[in-house]
């Protein structure tokens, strides 16, 4: 309601441009209280004004949200999600019309709209209005098949990679990750990786997890690296349940894994775009109006590669909403930005 307030004052085409819904496999069954529950009640409030909304059919990755924000023009979107927290949390997400998370003086305009009406409005709790309202509509195939073609605008040895014999094990941690990782595997020409059976498909208790963040490292990937031994393959990547956040291990020659941290998968991420971006770039490309970024808490190792090769490294305040933010200003600006990281890093 509170939201729904701010984005009334702040945008006079609101009710023509929409919002985007989006929800993960999170769900508390003693309180009856699902992601998709939640995410239908957020629905509600916004159909029962008239407000059009994007809501996704099925669970879907933390990304899609403002993916689908910016390629719908809606005006704003939330995700409800407690990402990679316990099993008991829920909250949610909420992403202005640039795509980025709401930054100040958005997060504390909507707090005050929200305590200035801390009362259900009529026609606030029903979920039904999703199912019935003609405002609703169903974002999830355009904006699926709309993101893996955008990823193949980062691919540039697809023809390597449908004939690499190097295998790939997968684990979504019971979360949203299992399908569509499949298809981005797809989009890049890779053999689809080989999914751990016992945390592929969603459970909100996380049962063979005692925390679900992948960046636990060993400890939590137990059973993919088991796999992995098992199936010959060398490479695990792991995502978070609701697929914002990477993980990453090799087995290294002498058998053990090597679990990646955040900082070295930026440096390897980094320095192959850069790298991509050389051997494709027009002869008249300027590497001045290059940029990659990262937070203040990260490594700047992507500083000491700027100064070598000439493009412009940036920091930003911890967080990706002020990492997406300036990412847009740039963008705007006609920049070109090559990658952007926290050190907890997001797909």
């Amino acid at each position: 309601q509170g939201i729904y307030k701010y984005l009334e004052r702040c945008f006079s085409d609101f009710k023509q441009r929409g919002f985007v819904v989006g929800y993960d496999t999170r769900g508390q069954v003693t309180s009856n209280c699902s992601s998709k529950k939640l995410a239908k009640l957020t629905a509600a409030v916004l159909l029962a004004k008239d407000v059009p909304v994007y809501f996704f059919s099925t669970y879907a990755p933390t990304p899609f949200v403002p993916y689908a924000v910016q390629q719908l023009k809606a005006v704003a979107g939330v995700m409800i999600t407690a990402s990679h927290n316990r099993k008991e949390d829920n909250g949610y997400k909420v992403y202005w019309e640039n795509g980025a998370q709401i930054t100040s003086p958005h997060d504390k305009e909507i707090i005050k709209c929200i305590e200035e009406c801390v009362e259900p409005w009529n026609g606030s709790w029903n979920e039904n209005l999703v199912d019935t309202s003609p405002l609703r509509q169903d974002p999830l195939k355009k904006i699926c098949d709309c993101y893996m073609e955008d990823l193949k605008k980062i691919c540039y040895h697809r023809e390597l990679n449908m004939q690499t014999n190097l295998k790939f094990v997968h684990t979504s941690f019971h979360g949203v990750g299992h399908d569509y990782v499949q298809l981005a595997f797809k989009a890049f020409g890779f053999q689809p990786p080989i999914p751990v059976p016992e945390q592929k498909d969603p459970d909100p208790d996380f049962s063979t997890v005692k925390c679900p963040n992948p960046e636990e490292g060993e400890s939590v990937l137990e059973l993919s690296l088991r796999l992995a031994e098992k199936e010959n393959a060398r490479v695990v990547v792991a995502t978070d349940p609701d697929a914002d956040r990477l993980a990453v291990a090799e087995q290294q020659e002498h058998g053990c894994w090597k679990v990646f941290t955040g900082n070295e998968l930026a440096a390897l991420f980094g320095w192959w775009m850069f790298s991509c971006w050389k051997e494709n770039c027009s002869e008249d490309a300027d590497v001045k109006n290059v940029y990659m970024l990262a937070t203040t808490v990260s490594s700047k190792i992507l500083r000491a590669i700027a100064l070598k090769e000439g493009f412009h490294f940036e920091e930003t305040l911890p967080g990706f909403k002020w990492i997406g933010s300036r990412v847009k200003d740039l963008l705007d600006n006609g920049k070109e930005v090559l990658f952007a990281f926290e050190e907890s890093i997001g797909m």
